[in-house]
C-alpha cells in the first residue's frame, strides 16, 4: 500500500523534490534579474517563499537520495508527520505568494492594458508561472505525504 510513485525514498518522490526545487530557483532568478520588483510587496513575497521551498525540498530532496542510495524508505510515522506538516506549511506559502504575484501580474497586463516596465514585465510573468509550477509540484508531494501518514 505504501510503495507508489512519489513517496519519500523513491526515484519519482526524489524527481518531484528536483522539479520542485528547480521552478522556484528559476521563479527566483527571473524575480531577482528584473530591476523594479522589490516596488511590490507580492513580488518580494514570492522571492522569500520560493526560497523557503527551495531550502525545503534540496534537502528532501537529498534526504531521497540517501534513502535511494541506501535502498530504504522513509516511512516512519514521525519522519512522515514532519514532512506532512512541511509540505503543507510551504504548499500554503507558495500559492499565496503565486497567487499575490499573479494578481499584480494581471493588474499590469489586463487591467491596465499594459506594463511600463518593459522587458521586466516578461520576467514577471515568468517568475509567476514558475511559481505556480512550483506550487503543483509541492501540492502533489502534500498530498502524497498526507496519504502516506494515513496508511502508517
Amino acid at each position: 500500500m505504501l510503495d507508489f510513485p512519489g513517496t519519500p525514498g523513491t526515484l519519482t518522490g526524489f524527481v518531484l523534490r528536483i522539479l520542485q526545487c528547480v521552478f522556484a530557483a528559476g521563479s527566483i532568478a527571473s524575480m531577482a534579474t528584473s530591476v523594479g520588483f522589490y516596488n511590490f510587496t507580492a513580488f518580494c513575497y514570492v522571492i522569500a517563499s520560493m526560497g523557503l521551498q527551495v531550502t525545503w525540498s534540496f534537502m528532501l530532496a537529498l534526504l531521497d537520495a540517501y534513502a535511494l542510495v541506501r535502498k530504504k524508505m522513509l516511512h516512519n510515522p514521525i519522519l512522515v508527520s514532519l514532512f506532512v506538516v512541511g509540505d503543507w506549511v510551504t504548499a500554503t506559502l507558495s500559492l499565496a505568494a503565486a497567487s499575490a504575484s499573479g494578481g499584480v501580474a494581471v493588474l499590469f497586463f489586463s487591467d491596465l492594458g499594459h506594463c511600463n516596465f518593459g522587458d521586466e514585465c516578461r520576467k514577471f510573468q515568468i517568475s509567476v508561472v514558475l511559481a505556480f509550477l512550483s506550487w503543483i509540484t509541492i501540492a502533489v508531494s502534500a498530498l502524497i505525504m498526507l496519504w502516506i501518514l494515513v496508511a502508517v
